[in-house]
């Protein structure tokens, strides 16, 4: 493939943020063996003399690699995450470079006319200048923190900038041999193999500056380093060009799904209600239409999704049969029903939030009622509030992370005793049919138990049953995992700042949510599956396109940028 055709087609292939890293480093990966200069022979004197002439210069200007530099500990193959020439040329970083610990406190900082790097992708800014000039910026901590090593990015920063004090600073002994911004794509490039990979602790996991100084650095001749700067200029230019594309994505995905979400109600007419329905229908198929195009990422997926069950909570996705009986009349059976009589007989009152006040707006039907979770249910309980005694098998313990991606599984759960798990079953027996909902951390999220496998639940856990004959499970599940019950969580639940946040038994009686009639509610169930199944195909064919596209790169730039040399990356 010509480079021109390869440059006419690079804005697609890049179209995904994966492939620009992947792009990004395999541009690094080929100045470092020689892909974009001459012979590998003529590559080896090259690195050798410059190797050489970085010791004399450092050398005449009575320059000392750090103590903890190591840089007289030979550099062993072992430590480069990659296959390279031989005629390759390593020097340790704390060898080639100052590195300088940030001086400046981040939350004390005053804001000011210079730029203040933190870790977050944004500058901050500050009333004074810590350092002057060009440097790669590596933070000192963990992106995620909790005993898990991880880093999300580097920074390239030049002329007079304030520096955070969990960050270092690598600022090259000599710009003329080595830059700061080739330091800082090669660590880029190679983060988790190279940076994370030294990082240690349990719950604070942080890179020390003398393991940062001890990372191998390829030596590679200047006007390489240019022809690397100028390949990551156009990669930044793409991803500029790709980041204003999906913002304006983004926007006619939330325009289009607004349209639909914001069709005007009809009133009681039946012309009214007729026109109502109508436009919403067109709403819905002008999206439908256009989702292909529209939808380029699982988060516009996710957007739709919530979209879905917002119009199925609000009574907007099917029809409403005016024969039904009203959904009162069902409150009342469920109230009369001696079933219910057992747990909750009388209606949980309290007052109705504001946000429900305008009750003729919400609903395309006057079969619906608001009534909330305590006067409808059989039962809400919760799990064992003792943590029991784990075994390696038996019968399962079910927790909050078992089914937080939206599906009961039993793949990673813990296990308990048999005995253990039939006394906790006196007080909380998850059934078939139930409904069950994180109550501790994890908030809101609720499932609906598919199996007759036995098992018992943890304290975050709560567990709700409702009489099958008033109200589909399904439906209520729906309807919790709406945007519409979020205000309600909101509102009840405790906790929050450095405690875990928790939704108490009896405040979650008293959840408002909105009740159809039961035929309705299953045809709602029937509708929501078959939007959800689309959903579904729709995040399965992202998933295609992105790995599709990431081969068809990978195979673009091989052919491109590999006509010398030897290099094996895991991309």
């Amino acid at each position: 493939m010509k480079n021109t055709s390869f440059l006419e087609s690079l804005d697609l292939l890049l179209e995904h943020s994966d492939n620009t890293d992947t792009f990004r480093k395999y541009i690094v990966a080929k100045a470092i063996t020689g892909g974009f200069s001459a012979t590998p022979e003529r590559r080896r004197s090259s690195e050798a003399s410059i190797s050489g002439e970085i010791h004399e210069k450092y050398s005449e200007k009575n320059i000392r690699p750090k103590k903890n530099s190591l840089s007289a500990s030979p550099i062993t193959s072992d430590e480069i995450p990659f296959s390279y020439h031989q005629s390759v040329h390593f020097e340790r970083l704390g060898s080639i470079a100052d590195l300088k610990k940030g001086l400046t406190g981040i939350k004390s900082a005053t804001s000011g006319h210079f730029p203040l790097v933190v870790t977050a992708k944004d500058r901050l800014t500050c009333d004074h200048f810590d350092f002057n000039g060009a440097a790669a910026i590596v933070p000192l901590v963990s992106s995620t923190g909790h005993g898990n090593a991880s880093l999300n990015r580097l920074h390239y920063q030049e002329g007079k900038f304030a520096l955070g004090t969990i960050l270092c600073g690598i600022f090259p002994l000599d710009e003329q041999f080595i830059s700061a911004r080739f330091i800082y794509e090669y660590l880029s490039a190679f983060k988790d193999e190279l940076l994370v990979s030294k990082m240690l602790g349990t719950a604070n996991v942080t890179l020390t500056i003398g393991k940062l100084a001890e990372t191998p650095v390829p030596i590679v001749p200047l006007g390489i380093q240019r022809k690397v700067d100028e390949l990551m200029a156009l990669c930044d230019q793409l991803e500029a060009t790709r980041n204003e594309r999906e913002a304006q994505r983004n926007r006619l995905v939330k325009s289009s799904l607004n349209r639909i979400s914001q069709a005007p109600a009809a009133s009681e007419e039946d012309e009214a209600k007729t026109k109502g329905i109508t436009i919403l229908r067109d709403a819905a198929r002008f999206h439908l239409d256009h989702l292909p195009r529209m939808v380029t990422r699982p988060e516009h997926v996710k957007q739709l999704r919530q979209t879905i069950l917002d119009l199925a909570v609000r009574g907007r996705l099917v029809p409403q049969d005016p024969n039904d009986e009203p959904a009162s009349e069902l409150l009342k059976q469920i109230q009369a029903d001696k079933s219910v009589k057992g747990a909750f007989a009388r209606t949980i009152s309290h007052p109705i939030p504001e946000w429900h006040a305008s009750l003729s707006e919400l609903y395309l039907s006057q079969n619906w009622i608001l009534t909330n979770l305590g006067t409808v249910t059989l039962k809400i309980t919760d799990g064992s509030h003792k943590t029991p005694e784990y075994v390696h098998s038996g019968v399962p313990f079910i927790s909050v992370k078992d089914f937080s991606k939206g599906a009961l599984s039993f793949s990673n759960t813990r296990f308990i005793k048999k005995t253990q798990h039939d006394e906790l079953y006196k007080r909380c027996d998850p059934k078939k049919g139930d409904v069950i909902i994180g109550r501790i951390g994890t908030l809101g999220k609720a499932v609906l138990i598919d199996t007759e496998k036995e098992f018992s639940l943890f304290v975050s856990v709560g567990l709700i049953r409702f009489n099958h004959d008033y109200i589909d499970p399904t439906f209520f599940v729906y309807t919790i995992n709406s945007p519409f019950i979020e205000k309600e969580f909101d509102r009840i639940k405790v906790g929050g700042g450095t405690h875990t946040n928790k939704l108490n038994l009896g405040d979650l009686q008293t959840i408002n949510f909105p009740l159809p009639p039961l035929p309705e509610q299953r045809l709602i169930v029937a509708k929501v599956d078959e939007l959800m199944a689309i959903c579904d195909d729709l995040d399965a064919q992202l998933k295609t396109t992105e790995a599709d596209s990431r081969r068809f790169l990978e195979a673009v730039l091989r052919d491109v940028l590999e006509p010398t040399g030897a290099i094996s990356l895991c991309l």
